[in-house]
């Protein structure tokens, strides 16, 4: 359909303008171009080929607007920083309802360990420099966060089809983006944080969102075994 590489132009052209505009400026630019990146891949995520799962859509679809929500606290002028985190917070469990098919989680790949683990090393560089207050809720973001995206990883090892696949490749991408974020707002700011954070995470959002579609994400996984 040619929707979807028009969109995903779009999104690709959005993103780079909003990561151009956190460097170089102006301001401006990111208060459009952060939330119209987030609109327009909902909008793939609804518009596209009719989904193989409505209700899987639909979660997916909460989810993006509760990121879209996210989003819009994180860029604010003034810290809206918990707003943020608990917008996104929402929008992981939305994810994690799409990627268990709202029944019982799986751990059947072995993986979940490295997960946890990957967590506690984290969260033991994180907790020194996190401010009593906002510990807590760190810790519980951080956990549904590895959560959501092991279940993503266990869908596509019990599935192994493409939309799995992309929907697996998003979370882990989202595990990434997420902790590139924390480690530069929370123990030591680097130049490259916000061109890595906002690339791994709009292009987790794409990747979640065109899980949705079968036909679209089957052509990008072909592109990715023949690279």
């Amino acid at each position: 359909m040619v929707l979807f590489p028009i969109l995903s132009i779009l999104i690709l052209i959005c993103a780079t303008v909003n990561i151009r505009a956190e460097y170089l400026g102006p301001r401006g630019y990111i208060y459009v171009f952060k939330p119209l990146t987030t609109i327009l891949i909902l909008v793939l995520a609804l518009v596209l080929l009719p989904p193989a799962d409505p209700e899987y859509r639909t979660w997916i679809v909460l989810g993006l607007l509760f990121s879209l929500a996210g989003d819009i606290f994180l860029m604010l002028p003034s810290d809206k920083f918990i707003q943020g985190l608990i917008s996104f917070l929402i929008a992981h469990i939305f994810y994690l309802i799409a990627f268990t098919g709202t029944s019982e989680l799986h751990f059947n790949s072995g993986l979940f360990p490295f997960f946890l683990c990957y967590g506690a090393v984290l969260l033991y560089i994180l907790m020194p420099v996190v401010s009593k207050g906002l510990r807590w809720p760190v810790i519980v973001y951080a956990l549904t966060l590895l959560l959501m995206g092991s279940q993503a990883v266990e869908r596509w090892h019990l599935l192994q089809d493409i939309t799995a696949f992309c929907a697996a490749a998003g979370g882990v991408l989202f595990i990434i983006s997420d902790s590139l974020l924390a480690l530069n707002r929370f123990r030591k700011p680097f130049h490259s944080a916000r061109l890595l954070t906002l690339s791994t995470y709009f292009l987790a959002q794409w990747l979640i969102a065109l899980s949705v579609h079968g036909v679209q994400a089957e052509r990008v996984y072909v592109l990715v075994r023949q690279g």
